[in-house]
């Protein structure tokens, strides 16, 4: 006869077995269904990823009616399959992956909604064929064919724009005629030329001179094209009166944007406050630069390209041997030996030409442009993006933390010692506090409408020495035209100096500089409340941008 004890035993432990079994099947099926999850979220950015490009037939991008609901339906269906998915058993990393995916497919539906360049923005169509005649002539042969293509689309493209610019804002109107007329000196993207072009119609007469003696045979599409732009011109010039859509999207939109898209925790009033503490700071500690370094001799602009290359490389010499030095951060295998540098050498005094404000800035020293956007700013920290290990985050690129770390570098470089033995070029750096500040103020005035682009070009040569007209439209035409770009320097800058005071609050004594700025470049180009969640562990911006809630349908 069994022992009773013996037998509840027997019992218990076939119980827990039990236990364990369903626990494991259910654990098991769980990673199974998680692992199914993350595969569908990859295609689902795949598929988000195609859906972003506009379908081209013989060089003509389409945005008819037709084309734009066919792209907006397929956005709805995969936010449908998105929606469907719940990541919030998942750990941060891939949680954050799956709200990387809802901000792009979010992003995709502010242009459709909000937007809408297609039909408001007739510049639209003058930066789908700005760039051609860039193309260096003679032709190779290869390339022969492709380029005829796209020079016979020219007449399609802004035929058809006519036709699609349904509700066109006459501001925009007005910056796409000073674009097709008139040259910014600014040369971003253009082939370096001692004087530029008249606007896209100058270099679309320039193509066809050049033509005229490489590739005659090519003249008449050449002169089709320029005819086109030229009619696209007196076209907008003619209608521009009638024109009434605002140029600006308004707050409201704005702070959805700033919420549901580059997922900034803070309000648009927030964003206003930051912008005004900033530019007073930037201006106070310009003034006690000033005082301090009175008396002293002032920096000369270079004169020639050649001591401007001497002082380019003499000064990414000093930033790679000061950042390793002090180990501010890692520089790892790969990178090249020396960068370029996007603020260029062009001597404008022969034909009465003006230096625009970054020539005056980095033709005194190039320092600040040159950690801004080559070392270790935007340059560098695209080959670290490069090669970012998760696919999603690899083709990631927010403009926020992508500018606010171009930002921050300036004044961690400058307090941690770079310029002591540089007064006077730190006077340049807090320039440029100032001018990434005052933008603030100016692109949410523009987007409201308190400012059309005229009045915040004038308050932003108001606050910001050295500034002048060519940069501040350069710059304040982008900002009109995509919401929320101007507030990313200043905004960046802002939420990275928490993040590192809430890293260095964690950690205390065992808080490491270098190894905080090498895990926030590894983290990727997204959101800094992302990066902040995965970095401190801490949720609070997160659970306030409503990210931890469950999956909603965007509006």
């Amino acid at each position: 006869m069994d022992n009773p004890a013996a037998g509840r035993y027997r019992l218990f432990t076939m119980r827990i077995a039990l236990s364990i079994m369903v626990c494991t099947a259910s654990l098991s099926t769980e990673a199974v269904s998680q692992r199914a999850d993350l595969s569908t979220l990859l295609s689902l950015h795949q598929e988000l990823t195609a859906l972003r490009q506009p379908i081209v037939v013989d060089g003509v991008a389409d945005y008819s009616i037709a084309a734009m609901a066919r792209q907006r339906q397929g956005l709805l269906r995969l936010r449908t399959r998105l929606d469907a998915i719940d990541p919030t058993s998942w750990p941060v990393a891939d949680r954050i992956d799956y709200l990387l995916v809802r901000a792009q497919m979010n992003d995709l539906a502010f242009t459709h909604r909000v937007l809408v360049p297609w039909a408001r923005d007739p510049g639209h169509y003058v930066d789908l064929i700005r760039s051609l005649p860039y193309t260096d002539t003679p032709l190779a042969d290869t390339d022969r064919s492709r380029f005829v293509v796209s020079l016979r689309a020219v007449p399609v493209i802004l035929t058809r724009a006519r036709a699609q610019l349904t509700r066109p804002s006459p501001e925009l109107a007005r910056m796409a005629v000073f674009a097709l007329e008139r040259s910014d000196e600014v040369n971003q993207g253009e082939p370096r030329r001692p004087r530029p072009p008249a606007g896209v119609i100058g270099w679309y007469q320039d193509l066809v001179d050049r033509l005229t003696t490489t590739h005659a045979d090519l003249v008449p599409h050449g002169r089709a094209a320029l005819a086109a732009v030229s009619e696209y011109r007196d076209w907008l010039v003619a209608r521009t009166p009638s024109m009434r859509e605002p140029a600006g999207v308004g707050l409201i939109e704005y702070g959805w944007y700033l919420k549901n898209v580059r997922m900034v925790p803070y309000s648009v009033e927030q964003v206003r406050l930051i912008g005004d503490r900033e530019l007073a700071r930037g201006r106070t500690l310009y003034a006690i630069e000033r005082h301090r370094n009175r008396g002293l001799p002032e920096l000369e602009p270079v004169t020639t390209a050649e001591e401007h290359e001497r002082r380019t490389r003499e000064g990414e010499r000093l930033i790679r041997e000061f950042m390793t030095t002090k180990k501010l951060l890692t520089l790892p295998g790969g990178i090249p030996d020396r960068f370029e540098t996007d603020a260029f050498f062009i001597d404008r005094s022969p034909w009465g030409g003006h230096r625009h404000f970054w020539d005056e800035i980095t033709y005194r020293d190039p320092l600040n442009n040159h950690l801004h956007a080559s070392i270790p700013g935007h340059r560098f920290d695209g080959i670290i993006q490069r090669r970012h290990p998760r696919p999603i985050r690899r083709g990631y690129s927010d403009g926020t933390r992508s500018e606010g770390w171009g930002f921050y570098i300036e004044e961690m470089f400058l307090q941690a010692g770079l310029l002591d033995q540089r007064p006077r070029t730190r006077e340049l750096f807090y320039i440029a506090q100032l001018k990434r500040a005052a933008r603030i103020p100016a692109e949410l005035r523009m987007q409201t409408g308190e400012f059309t682009l005229r009045q915040a070009i004038d308050y932003l040569i108001d606050q910001v020495p050295l500034m002048e007209e060519n940069l501040a439209r350069y710059d304040l035409g982008i900002y009109l035209r995509q919401p929320a770009y101007g507030m990313n320097y200043t905004v960046g800058k802002a939420q990275l100096e928490r993040l590192v005071s809430d890293r260095a609050q964690q950690l205390g004594p065992a808080f490491d500089l270098g190894a905080f700025h090498d895990e926030f470049l590894n983290a990727g180009m997204i959101p800094i409340s992302l990066i902040r969640w995965e970095m401190t562990g801490l949720d609070d911006e997160v659970r306030a941008l409503g990210l931890l809630a469950p999956p909603r349908t965007s509006r």
